[in-house]
């Protein structure tokens, strides 16, 4: 198996000699990458409309592939290695379909949290966010595309979701406790972005 962005071998989707994701729009410069992503995801993000459940892994690849079809090639598409990102390993690529189906059947037996209270609702989001978030199905772009399932979820369940008060610091900090099944300030997250019932 091919080593990840963090090993020493070379990631057969970055440019050889760098870590560099290969990228449809030719850029070898990460901050020109980071920049473009940003752009071309927050104008396509805006494109995309809310789809009520069932959702699974599927779901998810038709956002990844919505969000980053004009940066990778790839996009939409489930990895073919194994990634990690300092001490935390994510799933095995070879887990990435059995491990997401269960999370997702999960999500199905509890209605897609439809009719849940607000406070039980972010506790719920919380935990199924940073179990997802293990899973990291692609290569990258993984908490955008998953941020806007969760957007679809909590609107589904009859909410209205903005994450903008959320800080950089917090959200990754979030992430990383998440880790070790602690999803204290995920929730706290979702608390805070979660805001008040949809009405009409």
């Amino acid at each position: 198996m091919s080593a990840d962005k963090y090993g020493t071998g070379q990631d057969p989707y970055c440019y050889p000699g760098t870590r560099i994701l290969k990228n449809v729009l030719g850029l070898r410069n990460d901050d020109d990458l980071a920049d473009a992503e940003r752009d071309l995801t927050r104008i396509a993000a805006s494109k995309v409309e809310f789809s009520p459940p069932p959702y699974d892994l599927a779901y998810l690849q038709r956002l990844h592939r919505l969000l980053f079809r004009d940066v990778y090639a790839w996009a939409g598409e489930l990895r073919t290695i194994d990634i990690s990102k300092d001490s935390t390993r994510f799933c095995n690529q070879a887990r990435i379909e059995p491990e997401a189906r269960k999370i997702f059947a999960r999500l199905s037996e509890d209605c897609w949290l439809e009719g849940w209270e607000r406070r039980a609702l972010s506790h719920a989001a919380a935990v199924y966010y940073g179990d997802l978030n293990m899973i990291h199905p692609f290569r990258d772009g993984n908490g955008r595309a998953l941020r806007l399932l969760f957007e679809h979820l909590v609107i589904n369940a009859g909410y209205q979701i903005d994450w903008s008060s959320v800080t950089e610091v917090e959200w990754l900090q979030a992430n990383v406790n998440a880790v070790s099944c602690n999803y204290e300030q995920m929730e706290a997250v979702f608390r805070k972005c979660i805001g008040s019932p949809i009405t009409g």
